[in-house]
């Protein structure tokens, strides 16, 4: 049986790619006493105020209708940052070649817990992450969270 956050995709998915923008993710998570249902959208330009009020308007009647969610929570619309999260698949392949930082439940065969480097590869099992001059091979079961990095680049004048 397909999770809260699959069936809202599922809903959502066709009518937020329509409107020219991408469903980058669904969410629904507990923070602090509050349960939150979030719609990350993404388009090329970036997401602003204005794009989260248009896809908040064209889905939230339909999310009430199916009423997939029992208890209270918070609606929210949002775009996925410069740091994004990586959860699923195609978003980690998008990023391969890019520096992520890499948190596990608990610290793996080097000793590590945290790695912050170049995504190498990315299979069902396993991705791989370059630190520096190693490379290292992490057991995705272990992996809390995934996320882009991001540096400003600074100039001198």
């Amino acid at each position: 049986m397909a999770n809260i956050e699959d069936k809202i995709e599922d809903l959502v998915k066709d009518k937020i790619n329509s409107m020219g923008y991408e469903l980058y993710d669904v969410l629904y998570i507990k923070e602090g006493p509050d349960k939150i249902l979030r719609i990350v959208i993404d388009k090329e330009t970036g997401i602003d105020l204005n794009d989260c009020e248009k896809v908040n308007n064209a889905i939230k009647d339909v999310i009430d209708e199916k009423d997939y969610i029992k208890e209270q929570y918070y609606f929210e619309i949002s775009s996925p940052g410069i740091e994004r999260l990586l959860r699923k698949d195609w978003q980690l392949k998008k990023y391969i070649g890019e520096e992520v930082e890499v948190k596990q439940f608990k610290k793996d065969n080097s000793g590590n817990k945290d790695y912050i480097g170049t995504l190498k590869e990315v299979d069902e099992k396993n991705l791989k992450i370059q630190v520096e001059a190693n490379e290292y091979i992490l057991d995705r079961k272990n992996i809390a969270q995934i996320k882009t990095t991001y540096k400003e680049d600074f100039k001198e004048e």
